[in-house]
């Protein structure tokens, strides 16, 4: 594959640059997350996987920019800004609204021609799974409320007003967009879909995450952590298991 030390898109980063690597994984982060939440993922992974880490537009570097509005349009833009990467073997990982992302770049990649090696759905029910929580028409002490349910966040940083500011409207506008989406009936990914999860998340139990398998026309299978909605986080048999997926996939 070509060398990813290359400038990269602002919608990608490239933390560990593995040109020798045989496939890439890109990554989406859940709402209100960054690219950033992938740092230790692609520094375990890294050399024999290459991780991309999509940035979406409205946090860090990109605040200044207009988050995204529609789960659609966001992986239309994706898609463009991965051609660069589109020379070898992708497979994706999305978390929580990132898998929802990652199922739509995963169609739009495979109607090209050239379609995802695995997709990987983690802490997301399945895209035909809606459930009507508005939680994004709450106030502010509402959003604030589902951060600590998720325990995604470190509360005690919300503390300060200013970064309250900052941090809310990003993440409202990212539960609109995925609480607006609405699969299309009929579309299934050609490609293995591995979904997991953890047994105690408040957002996506073990039955609507299994129901993945009816999203994919390959192999699929399922695997449920100990844990909440972000069970992932510092975990090696994660890591490992991802691993031992791509390094087997055929590509």
């Amino acid at each position: 594959m070509a060398s990813s030390l290359e400038p990269c898109s602002p919608w990608i980063r490239v933390f560990h640059p593995s040109p020798q690597a045989r496939v890439r994984l890109v990554c989406f982060p859940h709402a209100g997350g960054s690219a950033s939440w992938f740092h230790p993922m692609s520094r375990a992974l890294t050399p024999d996987v290459e991780v991309l880490a999509v940035q979406y537009p409205g946090r860090q570097e990109r605040r200044l920019e207009p988050s995204f509005a529609d789960i659609a349009e966001a992986a239309e833009r994706i898609v463009g800004e991965l051609a660069p990467w589109r020379d070898g073997p992708l497979a994706l990982f999305g978390h929580s609204m990132g898998a929802t992302i990652a199922y739509e770049v995963a169609l739009r990649l495979e109607a090209a021609g050239r379609g995802p090696v695995m997709l990987f759905a983690s802490g997301r029910r399945a895209p035909s799974r809606v459930r009507n929580e508005h939680i994004h028409e709450l106030p502010d002490s509402g959003l604030l409320a589902e951060l600590k349910e998720m325990s995604g966040t470190d509360m005690s940083l919300l503390d300060d007003p200013d970064l309250r500011a900052l941090v809310l409207p990003t993440l409202r506008s990212d539960y609109r967009a995925a609480e607006t989406y609405r699969h299309r009936e009929g579309d299934r990914v050609d490609c293995p879909v591995l979904a997991l999860t953890g047994d105690r998340d408040p957002r996506a139990d073990v039955e609507d995450v299994a129901a993945w398998r009816e999203h994919t026309k390959g192999d699929f299978d399922m695997r449920v952590f100990s844990g909440g909605h972000f069970y992932l986080t510092g975990s090696d048999d994660v890591v490992d298991l991802l691993r031992d997926c791509l390094l087997t996939v055929s590509v």
